[in-house]
């Protein structure tokens, strides 16, 4: 059998993210509109969905918030995105 099966992604409200992290609604919304984390959909009702990863995304983010600014935090995490991207392209390059 080659079926390969698709199983979507557990998603999250922000009421979930509120319940299983210290961060407040309103942190998680600023955290947000900041770009420090971001909704992976939007329900119909246009409330956000956050994937498995934010919870990670959090973890750092509360992390360095114990010595950095909102904006060097966002500096970082961009900085480190964007690594994570090179890698993940260098990586394609290599296996094709």
């Amino acid at each position: 059998m080659t079926e390969e099966f698709k199983i979507p992604a557990k998603l999250y409200r922000i009421g979930d993210l509120v319940r299983y992290t210290p961060f407040s609604r309103q942190t998680i919304h600023n955290y947000t509109i900041m770009g420090l984390i971001q909704e992976s959909q939007w329900t119909q009702g246009g409330h956000r969905l956050y994937g498995e990863c934010v919870f990670q995304k959090l973890f750092r983010i509360a992390e360095l918030r114990k010595t950095k600014t909102l904006s060097q935090i966002r500096d970082i995490l961009n900085t480190e995105n964007q690594q994570d991207y090179g890698s993940q392209l260098a990586n394609l390059a290599e296996n094709n």
